[in-house]
């Protein structure tokens, strides 16, 4: 899926595959979104998703690595 991200979608859950909270979008830019991670999200998913820079207080979410965008959420892929 190639996400599409708008000002709407702003304040949705990020979720893993399994449904588990990962984050929020805090804001989109130019079409690109920027999470705001659970403080308790394990430090191999954030490398996973390349959010390797712990200083960051918001980190940018790669199309590639969406699933699907509802209402309330942003679903993530297996990673």
């Amino acid at each position: 899926m190639s996400a599409q991200f708008t000002d709407d979608d702003e304040g949705k859950r990020v979720v893993n595959a399994d449904g588990d909270e990962i984050g929020m979008i805090d804001s989109v830019e130019h079409g690109d979104a920027y999470v705001d991670p659970d403080p308790g999200m394990a430090d191999t998913v954030k490398s996973k998703l390349g959010w390797g820079d712990a200083d960051e207080e918001t980190y940018k979410l790669e199309e590639s690595s969406v699933e699907s965008i509802t209402d309330d959420e942003v679903r993530i892929q297996r990673l």
